[in-house]
């Protein structure tokens, strides 16, 4: 004689460790149920994360602009502008993730009316330089200071008698040594990840930022 679907139920239910099919369905509802609320947490828990990620970004970011605004000096600020303002031309040069600063500090002066140049073509950096003048300035962005291309560049610049101004994170540095004037960015920022190569830009910009700003105010 055959066995009946719940006989074989219940002796399915003796092989998995259960006694009857009843205490199979109690342990099959409570392991839905610590499901349910595992994955309940786990969805409550992700917004925190998010936020912890944005609350370390946000403090980050702000000692960053506050090391910044304290590490520059007033009177080379001063001078940075004169040498700005009197510029009939202003390149600026830059290399690597300092490209698109470049560029864009070329916009915000030449929106100013005056005549900048930024290219992110090696070649056409270089050439410009040459035939800077004495009444031209070169704007050179490097956090490292430390760059044989840009070097170049300044050193080009320099001989035809062109002011040099240079944004950097360190004071003592070959693009130093021979700008006129040097605005300090803040070298303070941390890595948010591990292994992230790519610096913050925030500093840089900023210090454009403040430039830019203090031009328009007629400073």
């Amino acid at each position: 004689m055959g066995e009946t679907p719940m006989s074989a139920l219940t002796l399915l239910c003796h092989k998995l460790g259960f006694e009857s099919y009843r205490k199979f369905q109690l342990a099959l509802a409570r392991d839905v149920m610590e499901q349910q609320e595992a994955e309940k947490s786990h969805a409550a828990a992700q917004p925190d994360r998010m936020r912890s990620i944005l609350q370390k970004f946000l403090v980050n970011k702000q000692e960053e602009v506050r090391a910044t605004v304290q590490a520059l000096d007033a009177d080379q600020l001063r001078a940075a502008l004169a040498c700005l303002n009197a510029a009939h031309v202003v390149e600026v040069a830059a290399a690597s993730h300092n490209l698109s600063i470049a560029l864009e500090a070329s916009v915000k002066f030449g929106s100013l009316g005056k005549r900048c140049v930024a290219s992110a073509i090696p070649e056409k950096t270089r050439a410009f330089a040459a035939t800077l003048t004495k009444n031209d300035l070169l704007l050179v962005i490097s956090g490292t200071g430390r760059n044989p291309a840009l070097e170049e560049v300044a050193r080009l610049a320099r001989e035809n008698g062109a002011a040099i101004l240079l944004i950097t994170s360190t004071r003592h540095s070959p693009l130093a040594q021979q700008a006129d004037h040097v605005l300090l960015a803040s070298n303070r920022e941390q890595r948010l990840i591990e292994g992230d190569h790519a610096p913050s830009q925030l500093s840089v910009l900023l210090v454009i930022e403040v430039l830019y700003y203090l031009m328009l105010l007629g400073e």
